[in-house]
């Protein structure tokens, strides 16, 4: 996973925390998903041979709206305050687009979970980040 925190390292924007505070919940979780998306495939790359169409149905179990809310239900009790806050403000955003293949409560938590991953990133703290990430992956692979 090294790999993975050099390349969060050198892409940090390097933005303030009281900066990243006032930023969207939907700007904060855009970059969360892209995050996630890239440390889920990198994930599965290392584990397995198999075809891209079998990763993609691999990432899928990771990403889908379900999990994504189940992970965020799962890592309450560890999460920070100021975490959680982040999660609240993303759930609570109004979105344009409707969720084609989830539940609306999922998706909005999904959408919470994403933006956490996208504070951690843009305030550059990436061992919390990678930690939360692993986790999901854990909490994913157990259910």
């Amino acid at each position: 996973m090294d790999e993975i925190k050099d390349l969060i390292v050198g892409l940090d924007a390097g933005i303030e925390e009281k900066d990243v505070k006032m930023m969207a919940p939907l700007v904060l979780a855009y970059m969360g998903d892209a995050v996630y998306e890239a440390f889920i495939r990198n994930y599965l790359i290392k584990r397995s041979k198999v075809s891209v169409n079998e990763l993609h149905k691999a990432a899928t179990k990771f990403v889908k709206a379900k999990a994504q809310a189940e992970i965020v239900h799962a890592l309450e009790s560890e999460l920070t305050e100021d975490e959680w806050v982040v999660i609240k403000r993303g759930r609570n955003q109004k979105s344009a687009t409707t969720p084609k293949n989830a539940v609306l409560i999922d998706y909005k938590y999904a959408t919470g979970f994403e933006a956490l991953l996208g504070y951690l990133f843009f305030c550059g703290k990436t061992d919390r980040l990678l930690e939360v990430m692993k986790r999901a992956v854990e909490i994913i692979n157990q259910g």
